[in-house]
């Protein structure tokens, strides 16, 4: 397998892509943290395309079991055909459902299976994978059949760290925390999104995103993803780019804010930090 260092659609920090390289070497899950919006499902879903393999992606839910990652046992379909006299209800595999694991288990290809979100499952859910992670396999027990990869999955887990995860589980993945990416960083990530950006708008757009980031007490800050749907509109909407700068006086709060701020409490937060800025400047 060919070494992963980003693709002509997502910037990889030389960080991460060697995160990704070591734990494809180690034969470990990545486990992936960050902020919401800096682009770890993405990061599955580009390696798999970078790598030109197949993708196997499983959205954790609150009420997601790890069960579920393996197969489910559709007992109310065989129930109903029963009822119908379908003479499928002799043969009991007709009504196992494969999960992502599953499927990616038993991909031809060295396949990607993406984990996303664990810490939305119940505490015990990254506990209840560790054996199938660790060996590759898991048995069915209503069709007495052992499932083994065929190929071991490039395995991505994210989390955005809303409760502690077990520490068995871990022990075994390789860890990488995606940092907020800097300025010189994210220019790099909107060129290539909006490749054809004037370097103006460009630059007064960065400087209002993290000025904006940069408020003390933001209940939710913005995001990557946040700021180039922002763009996208500035765009859309023609807005020159003194209309985005510290000093007009025209707008308490940036053009189009509502891509950035998200709740009114931010946006009521930052007219008063305008305000406030506003008139020592005057006082001064």
């Amino acid at each position: 397998m060919t070494h992963f260092h980003g693709s002509d659609s997502y910037v990889a920090p030389p960080e991460l892509a060697l995160a990704v390289n070591a734990a494809v070497t180690l034969a470990r899950p990545l486990l992936v943290k960050g902020e919401p919006g800096t682009g770890k499902t993405q990061l599955a879903q580009e390696v798999a395309r970078a790598l030109d393999a197949p993708l196997f992606e499983w959205h954790v839910k609150s009420t997601s079991k790890a069960q579920h990652g393996l197969y489910e046992y559709d007992a109310v379909s065989r129930l109903r055909d029963s009822q119908l006299g379908d003479g499928r209800v002799q043969d009991i595999a007709n009504y196992i459902v494969p999960g992502m694991l599953w499927r990616a288990f038993e991909s031809e290809r060295r396949a990607v299976l993406l984990i996303d979100e664990i810490d939305k499952a119940d505490i015990e859910f990254p506990n209840d994978l560790l054996r199938e992670l660790d060996r590759m396999e898991f048995y069915v027990y209503e069709t007495q059949r052992l499932v083994r990869a065929q190929h071991r999955p490039v395995v991505f887990i994210t989390s955005n760290n809303e409760k502690e995860l077990p520490d068995a589980f871990l022990r075994r993945c390789f860890f990488h925390y995606i940092r907020f990416p800097d300025a010189e960083t994210m220019e790099r990530i909107v060129a290539v999104h909006h490749p054809g950006l004037k370097k103006t708008l460009l630059a007064e757009a960065l400087a209002a995103f993290y000025r904006i980031r940069e408020m003390p007490g933001l209940k939710k800050k913005p995001s990557t993803s946040e700021l180039l749907d922002w763009i996208k509109l500035l765009v859309a909407e023609d807005v020159p780019p003194e209309a985005l700068r510290a000093d007009d006086a025209k707008a308490a709060v940036p053009p189009l804010y509502g891509a950035l701020l998200k709740n009114e409490q931010d946006v009521h937060l930052f007219e008063q930090l305008v305000f406030l800025n506003r008139r020592a400047g005057r006082l001064s």
